[in-house]
């Protein structure tokens, strides 16, 4: 019986062995994929030899958001902070609180770096480190993945395969230039790494190697990584001495189809238009003269806004609203204790899904005609706008379950 159990044992083993392993085919594949990268790498001054070391037992990891895999449902991107929370929720007053208090200490610890930097750049210091404090809690933050594997996955299996393959090689140019050890080149599940995240196509881009050691370190080096914030912001378009918004007063019957960075007027004009600065706030000739754009992110309700070109170069670094909302409000509290002057109102935020059959349905009637990509951006509110205009709802410019029914309805 025991020598029956052994030879079903041994069966049972060769018949593994011999049966095609799909997990073992798909990791055969995604290391001749690799392999296949050395042509490029090596144009791009990659070493054999680092080539070789930071690929030996690459492995893919296939639970990363973002994926598209064979015979698998496509993972899709995680429901990112910026666009499923309600903005309460994520401009929260005690996060803003405690970042703004730690920022003020750092403010004083990098006074002599901070102060040079923005001399250079025109970047205010506060908004440096508004970056980094939203970024990576200061450095406190330990980003979850190995960048070199996060690259070469997505490079692989991912929605935007030709961008991270440029990605991984230039990972792997970095490594070979000792700047950083693989142990320390952490990452975002969307490849950003270093203190203020960026990924690396913009750490050649933007880098600086601002204290001098003739290494540019985003990972260790806090000038380097702030310096290097300022430079992306400047070669984005930072204008020095410009705001990036302020804070208005609506009008009762402001149209909010307007809020679309296409409308652009000087601030002089919105203000003749009824719009008034919060707290009695003057601005100078200079400031009025400033064109800008209309920003209410919770469409009528909640606080507006109008937004300077430095809004929208700071929107370069993350394309959502409520993180420039984020990055400016935070600068500006490392300075002023004042919480924005108009509460904000909105309780629920549709799901991603949601929003996306919402942005089909508007594109359907021919509203609007930006990415269908599950967030409530400008664009979408105020399409969407336009939309309870032509059906004669409330026009809010806020996505609604109510709104979501109509436009269903509508088809």
């Amino acid at each position: 019986m025991q020598q029956q159990f052994k030879s079903a044992l041994m069966a049972l083993a060769l018949v593994a062995i011999l049966l095609p392993n799909p997990a073992r085919a798909a990791d055969a594949a995604f290391t001749q994929f690799i392999a296949s990268l050395w042509p490029e790498a090596q144009e791009a001054g990659v070493s054999r030899a680092t080539f070789e070391q930071q690929t030996r037992g690459l492995e893919p990891d296939y639970k990363l958001p973002d994926l598209i895999l064979p015979g698998r449902p496509a993972t899709g991107a995680p429901s990112q902070a910026e666009f499923v929370q309600v903005p309460a929720d994520y401009v929260k007053e005690a996060s803003i609180a405690r970042l703004a208090g730690e920022g003020q200490r750092l403010l004083q610890k990098y006074r002599a770096a901070l102060s040079e930097i923005e001399k250079r750049s025109g970047v205010p210091a506060t908004v440096m480190l508004a970056i980094w404090g939203r970024e990576t809690d200061y450095g406190r933050y330990t980003l979850p993945y190995d960048l070199v594997r996060v690259l070469a996955t997505q490079a692989y299996v991912g929605r935007r395969k030709d961008q991270y393959r440029t990605e991984f090689i230039l990972a792997l140019k970095i490594l070979g230039e000792g700047v950083v050890t693989r142990k320390d080149m952490r990452s975002s599940w969307a490849g950003a790494t270093g203190l203020t995240q960026f990924l690396p196509s913009e750490y050649y881009k933007h880098g600086v190697d601002f204290d001098g050691d003739g290494r540019i370190d985003i990972w260790r080096s806090v000038p380097d990584a702030l310096a290097s914030a300022a430079q992306q912001l400047v070669n984005k378009g930072w204008q020095s001495g410009v705001r990036w918004a302020y804070e208005v007063q609506s009008p009762a019957k402001v149209d909010c189809t307007v809020g679309v960075p296409e409308v652009t007027k000087p601030i002089g004009q919105w203000l003749r238009e009824g719009f008034v600065p919060v707290r009695g706030q003057k601005l100078s000739a200079a400031e009025q003269a400033q064109p800008a754009s209309l920003l209410q992110p919770e469409g009528i309700y909640g606080p507006s806004f109008l937004t300077t070109k430095n809004y929208f170069v700071i929107k370069e670094y993350n394309f959502s609203d409520l993180y420039v909302l984020f990055v400016g409000h935070l600068a500006d509290r490392m300075t002023s204790p004042l919480p924005f002057a108009t509460p904000w109102a909105a309780s629920k935020q549709l799901r991603t899904k949601d929003v996306e059959t919402m942005q089909r349905g508007l594109t359907r009637v021919g509203l609007y005609k930006d990415k269908i990509d599950g967030k409530a951006g400008m664009q979408t509110r105020a399409a969407l706008g336009a939309y309870q205009k032509s059906a004669g709802l409330k026009v809010d410019c806020w996505p609604s379950e109510e709104v979501l029914r109509s436009i269903q309805a509508a088809r």
